[in-house]
């Protein structure tokens, strides 16, 4: 697991098949320490995750919006209640990112 200096990075927890995308085997959970920098957003900080884990930014955008198999959340709230894609972020704040599962018939 990666050490996180909550001053500087962010957590991004990565739970279930999300984390294959990260280099996981498609369970359990990865926490990566992503750059907290001034003015970062949910956003930016996502995107700076994208950029260095190519399937994952396949997975997670529909262009410049979120697809829709992967769940985020940011401090245990579900994107789009407490926070958007542009709220900004503090020292502190955490992201998760959960697949979506879908009930069947």
């Amino acid at each position: 697991m990666t050490r996180v200096d909550a001053t500087t990075t962010i957590p991004v927890e990565v739970a279930s098949w999300v984390t294959k995308f990260v280099g996981g085997d498609g369970s359990g959970r990865r926490v990566l320490a992503e750059p907290l920098t001034p003015g970062a957003t949910v956003r930016s900080v996502l995107a700076g995750l994208s950029a260095r884990y190519p399937e994952l930014a396949a997975a997670l955008w529909d262009g410049t919006e979120l697809g829709e198999h992967i769940e985020v959340l940011v401090n245990d709230a579900v994107l789009g209640i407490a926070h958007s894609l542009d709220s900004p972020l503090k020292p502190g704040d955490r992201i998760t990112l959960l697949a979506q599962f879908m009930g069947g018939a």
